[in-house]
């Protein structure tokens, strides 16, 4: 009997790849040609996965593809988002982030020893023995981390955050709080060896400082900011440039920003502007003030909840151009007052493709103008995939 093979075509949003008769295979790149029996014959863009953990580990998804395959799946998972909601632009080449860039990861540890991600659709932890996304300084920690932890004989699973700030590698371990002289000696032994930047636990109640030697930043743009425990910051430095860069074409030339959900100031920062940064998060919308106010930037700072209390159309007509870089829900209420606002440019970034493409339908059928997406790979081998997008009123000018 012959034994008829199928091309794979593309991968969808999971991962799969699949043929044009809708067939879907795990671990199958474009290229690959799939038999009756399941059987996949590589491709030209079917990579060797670099890891030993890979696909257990649910820390990436895509390792079977090349970057030109990545790239391309990164591309068609905005396209279609945005063909969903009956809207096409200029979708750009994604910027890729390398390789050992992420600079900040949560990882999970058992009281058996296991320290790693968890695994692809389970809570098993994948005890990690070599990883390719994380940053040198995350992963020379973690059979330290491991040793630690099992010395402090912990008796419940936690999980471990960890960011690579100015000072060092900051930890902050969630769901237990060690007790005793000897167990503050421990960490105390452990975070000097490591050259670490804090440790901090956290019980349930907040983060409990247990080292911090100087007080830790991060540098955003060029200005040093207070980095609170676990705090969000961009995945990698090579992403926050390609969303840095794109913010600053995106706004270039208005003299007034409204910075919404601005977090500790990523864009507020960077941008050559007059700059009201706004932000539900505590801790951050305090750090930001801290940094702009010491090195004298232009940033006014309100503690908001946009999604209780978002911008009125009046305050928005204030400004010469807004910039939202919301959670993964999107900005529904804020892109509905954007939408009905005289504002003449929005730059927007996500971190959810169906989201943005939700809110750039109001915003279009507001009268805006979607004139390009910018797709930026910043998690390595994920399905994961963020952007940032320029919107204007064709009938305004810059003020």
């Amino acid at each position: 009997m012959s034994v008829t093979e199928t091309e794979i075509i593309r991968v969808a949003a999971r991962g799969d790849g699949v043929t044009a008769d809708g067939r879907h295979a795990p671990f199958a790149a474009p290229g690959d040609m799939l038999a009756d029996d399941g059987t996949l014959t590589p491709g030209p863009h079917h990579a060797t996965p670099p890891c030993r953990h890979f696909p257990a580990c649910g820390g990436c998804q895509l390792q079977h593809l090349d970057d030109a395959t990545w790239g391309d799946f990164i591309v068609d998972r905005v396209a279609s988002a945005l063909a969903a909601q009956g809207l096409e632009t200029e979708i750009r080449a994604p910027a890729l982030s390398p390789p050992h860039t992420r600079r900040r990861a949560t990882l999970h540890w058992e009281p058996a020893g296991r320290l790693g991600f968890t695994g692809e659709k389970s809570h098993a932890i994948v005890d990690l023995a070599e990883c390719h996304v994380l940053a040198p300084e995350l992963f020379a920690l973690v059979a330290p981390l491991k040793r630690l932890l099992g010395r402090l004989r912990l008796k419940r699973r936690l999980d471990l955050h960890l960011t690579l700030a100015d000072q060092g590698v900051d930890v902050l371990i969630i769901g237990a709080l060690p007790e005793g002289l000897e167990a503050a000696e421990a960490v105390t032994d452990f975070a000097q060896r490591h050259a670490l930047a804090r440790v901090a636990f956290d019980e349930g109640y907040g983060a409990e400082v247990r080292w911090e030697p100087d007080a830790v930043t991060v540098t955003l743009g060029d200005v040093p900011v207070p980095l609170p425990p676990a705090a969000f910051l961009q995945a990698t430095r090579e992403g926050e440039a390609a969303l840095v860069a794109a913010m600053q074409e995106a706004v270039a030339g208005a003299p007034t920003v409204a910075d919404l959900f601005a977090g500790l100031g990523t864009f507020a920062l960077t941008l050559p502007a007059k700059v009201y940064a706004a932000e539900g998060a505590r801790d951050a919308i305090l750090s930001l003030k801290a940094g702009a106010a010491r090195a004298q930037r232009p940033v006014f700072t309100e503690h908001r909840d946009l999604y209780r209390r978002p911008l009125t159309t009046t305050e928005l007509d204030r400004f010469a151009a807004v910039v939202l870089d919301p959670p993964r829900a999107g900005a529904r209420e804020q892109a509905q007052a954007l939408a009905e606002s005289k504002v003449p440019v929005i730059g927007y970034v996500s971190c959810n493709p169906s989201s943005f493409a939700r809110d750039a339908k109001m915003l279009v059928d507001g009268g805006y103008v979607l004139e390009w997406v910018q797709p930026v790979g910043q998690f390595r081998w994920s399905t994961h995939v963020e952007l940032a997008a320029r919107f204007t009123r064709a009938d305004s000018q810059p003020r």
